[in-house]
């Protein structure tokens, strides 16, 4: 139920401001860091014509700039576009064309990593050629076509139109480590027409070139604001809501939408700052597009102990407040915050909720450090309406395939949905600021390790014993659930409770949603449920001279797993003693 201070928080919200900002930056491209930072200085003195203090840092970051592109076939030239971060060809580079097709992933979570059939192997066929193949121009598909030889990717996207991306897979800035997994070919995305003119020519051994400009190297002075807006009771901790700005060509539902929420946002929080008992940081990201998040990976990083301290939540605002996106399906979350925000988002639009495992994408940058995020994209369309308008899964712009096109224009925007959603994110922020107890139930992750377990455990079979991590899942779910009885007793103090719920999202979100040790960056591919145990649905599939290697894999990934779960047992045990 909304309070009467909730009320008057939500009657604060106009669509006015941000609807000019979406205006505004429907007519200004944001690709390049110089036209960035112009869109961020508009921002920041809308920012200050509010009143409102606002820090602007400028890191330095590495990012990609596509340029032009074309294929060169059969006589005719095709018109492409790079993705970031893919060797530039500039000069052309030609080769036979081979079509290798691609196994379709009906889940948008995963069909950026386009895997091919393990199964199969096409490395005699791909050696030294150009692989044209259906799809983004996704870390995925590119990594795994150099990887067996080819010399460049061609992808074929879905439409009529071709979409801007990144084929890296190396979030955020790369360590010395990460240089190796930088793309070493040239890749280009065609649309679907050319695509299959292009696919025909390959079917008859016919030779292509693939032109490819693009600019790659650190870029200085990248401006990336951020508000504080101080808690009146703990201002030490944070919610962290954010969202991107810089945009492919106008972006604007992926992102001014995003940024003009924010910027709302910001306005009415300000207003009712003596109403927060915690603080809320507001920041908006350059190098989305062109960096792999290297906005915030950076913010990550320079203020990863206050981070580890202090957030109490991070929240992504991508993408709302587009045409035709009635509803909040397929909803990005960690398990623990699920039923937080199907209360915000019933009582702030009357909408129920769907939610879905949080992807490895958009900004969640702070998983490594173990934040409990909520969000991602926010409402889409329906399935039904995606379907009369013949459109494909797209990873943003509420399910509009304008998504990374030139035709992300002012009408994939709406002002009644956008007006709905900024209501949506202000309720749950407020709410997560403003809550005795933080609203993260680790009872609902607890018992989602327990059923994943059950599911590795069945794909396993006898091939491997996974019942010492359903042991401690299952002890770890029976303490919360006295954890929780002595919160609504009194046993258990508001503080000590906060306490513990912020320390089991440093112990369970790396564990849930990494590989790679905490303070670093695992690469923007699909990390599955508790992926130090995720060898387990694999080894049937294995022969005798590999599964030995997965079992020490699974063996050493359990270990992990367990003790993190006893570590997660012994700091809820303590708080009910």
């Amino acid at each position: 139920m909304i309070t009467a201070d909730e009320r008057k928080l939500l009657d604060s919200v106009s669509i006015d401001e941000p609807w000019k900002l979406v205006e505004t930056f429907s007519t200004w491209v944001r690709e390049h860091p110089n036209d960035v930072n112009r869109a961020m200085d508009h921002l920041v003195g809308r920012l200050k014509s509010f009143g409102i203090p606002v820090t602007v840092h400028e890191p330095a970051l590495y990012l990609s700039l596509p340029g032009k592109a074309r294929v060169e076939a059969g006589g005719k030239s095709y018109r492409a576009k790079p993705p970031s971060f893919s060797k530039p060809a500039p000069q052309g580079l030609s080769g036979e064309l081979v079509y290798i097709p691609a196994k379709r992933s009906a889940d948008i979570d995963n069909v950026f990593d386009m895997k091919l059939d393990k199964k199969v192997d096409h490395s005699s066929r791909v050696r030294g050629k150009i692989v044209i193949s259906e799809g983004f121009a996704s870390p995925g598909i590119v990594s795994q076509f150099q990887g067996i030889g080819a010399i460049g990717v061609i992808a074929v996207n879905h439409g009529a139109d071709i979409h801007w991306g990144t084929c890296a897979s190396i979030w955020g800035a790369p360590e010395l480590g990460d240089l190796d997994r930088k793309a070493k070919i040239p890749a280009v995305a065609v649309n679907n027409a050319d695509g299959k003119a292009l696919i025909e020519l390959a079917k008859q051994g016919s030779k292509v070139t693939i032109v490819a400009e693009l600019e790659e190297g650190w870029f200085p002075g990248n401006k990336l604001p951020v508000v504080e807006i101080k808690g009146s009771e703990e201002p030490e901790k944070f919610v962290l809501l954010h969202g991107h700005l810089d945009s492919w060509d106008v972006g604007v539902g992926d992102n001014a939408v995003g940024d003009a929420a924010l910027l709302e946002i910001a306005r009415v929080l300000w207003l009712h700052r003596s109403q927060l008992k915690r603080s809320v940081r507001i920041a908006w990201w350059p190098g989305h597009s062109t960096g792999r998040y290297a906005g915030s990976t950076w913010f990550a990083d320079e203020f990863a102990i206050d981070l580890e301290e202090n957030c109490v939540a991070q929240v992504d605002c991508d993408s709302p407040g587009c045409r035709w996106a009635s509803e909040f399906i397929h909803l990005d979350c960690m398990p623990e915050t699920t039923a937080f925000i199907a209360d915000a988002i019933r009582d702030a639009a009357g909408k129920s909720v769907q939610t879905d495992r949080a992807s490895r994408a958009g900004d969640y940058s702070f998983n490594n450090i173990g934040i409990s995020s909520y969000y991602m994209l926010s409402s889409t369309m329906t399935p039904e309406k995606q379907k009369e308008m013949g459109y494909y899964d797209v990873g943003g712009c509420g399910g509009n395939i304008a998504w990374h096109t030139e035709n992300d224009t002012l009408e994939i925007a709406d002002r009644d949905n956008l007006l709905r959603d900024i209501k949506v994110y202000l309720l749950s922020v407020y709410r997560n600021a403003n809550a005795r107890v933080l609203p993260f139930d680790w009872r609902l992750a607890a018992r989602e390790f327990v059923a994943t377990i059950d599911d590795y455990q069945g794909k396993a079979g006898n091939r491997f014993d996974l019942s010492p991590a359903k042991r401690e899942a299952e002890t770890l779910v029976r303490r919360l659930e006295a954890f929780h009885d002595g919160i609504e007793t009194g046993k258990v103090s508001p503080a000590s409770a906060n306490d513990v719920i912020l320390r089991l999202a440093r112990i369970l979100v790396p564990i849930n949603f990494t590989r790679e040790a905490r303070f670093k960056h695992d690469p923007a591919l699909t990390i599955p449920p508790l992926p130090t145990l995720s060898s387990a649905g694999e080894l049937a599939d294995l022969d005798e001279s590999q599964r030995g290697f997965a079992l020490t894999q699974l063996a050493r990934g359990q270990n992990r797993l367990v003790s993190a779960l006893r570590e997660a047992s012994r700091k809820v045990e303590a708080a009910t003693a």
